[in-house]
C-alpha cells in the first residue's frame, strides 16, 4: 500500500475500479480522433489569422482586430470542447457553470477598464483631443508679441 493512495481492502494491489481516481464517466474523456480533430482546428485557427496579418490581406486595422479577435474566440472554444472536455454533462454541469461565471467576471473587469481608461483620458485631457490642436505652429497671439521685442521681427540680425 503507498502513502496517500489506499487500495480497497478486498482487492488485490494493482485492480482499481474507476470510481476510486474520480473518474465515473469516460464519455467525458475525447478518443485520438477529438484530439486530431482539436489539433488540426488550433492549427489552422493559429495559421489562418497569421498569414492574414503577414500579408496584409485586411486594410483597416479596426476590422484586423475584430477578425483576429474572432479568431481567437473561436479557438477558446476548440481548446475548451477538445482539450478540456468542458461540456454541460461534465461535473454535473458545474464545470460549464464556472467557466460562464468567469467568462462574466474577466467580461466586466475589461469592459470596466476599457470604459474608465476612455473617460479618464477624455476627461483628463480634453485639449489633446485633435479637434482642439492648432494647426499653425505659433499662435497669432504669440506673433504679435515677438514683433514688438526687439531683435525677434522675422529675418532681424540678432543684437551683439
Amino acid at each position: 500500500m503507498s502513502r496517500g493512495h489506499q487500495e480497497h481492502p478486498a482487492r488485490p494491489m494493482g485492480q482499481h475500479d474507476e470510481e476510486h481516481h474520480g473518474h465515473e464517466d469516460h464519455t467525458a474523456h475525447g478518443s485520438m480522433k477529438d484530439y486530431v480533430i482539436g489539433f488540426v482546428l488550433a492549427v489552422l485557427l493559429t495559421a489562418i489569422p497569421f498569414w492574414l496579418v503577414m500579408n496584409k490581406t485586411i486594410e483597416s486595422s479596426a476590422t484586423m482586430g475584430l477578425v483576429l479577435l474572432a479568431f481567437a474566440a473561436v479557438q477558446i472554444v476548440v481548446h475548451i470542447v477538445y482539450f478540456l472536455h468542458m461540456n454541460s454533462k461534465s461535473e454535473g454541469g458545474w464545470n460549464m457553470l464556472a467557466l460562464i461565471f468567469t467568462v462574466v467576471i474577466v467580461g466586466i473587469t475589461l469592459s470596466g477598464s476599457l470604459w474608465v481608461m476612455y473617460h479618464m483620458n477624455h476627461n483628463m485631457m480634453p485639449t489633446m483631443s485633435p479637434e482642439n490642436m492648432p494647426t499653425e505652429t505659433v499662435p497669432q497671439s504669440m506673433q504679435q508679441q515677438m514683433q514688438n521685442m526687439p531683435g525677434m521681427q522675422h529675418g532681424a540680425a540678432p543684437a551683439k
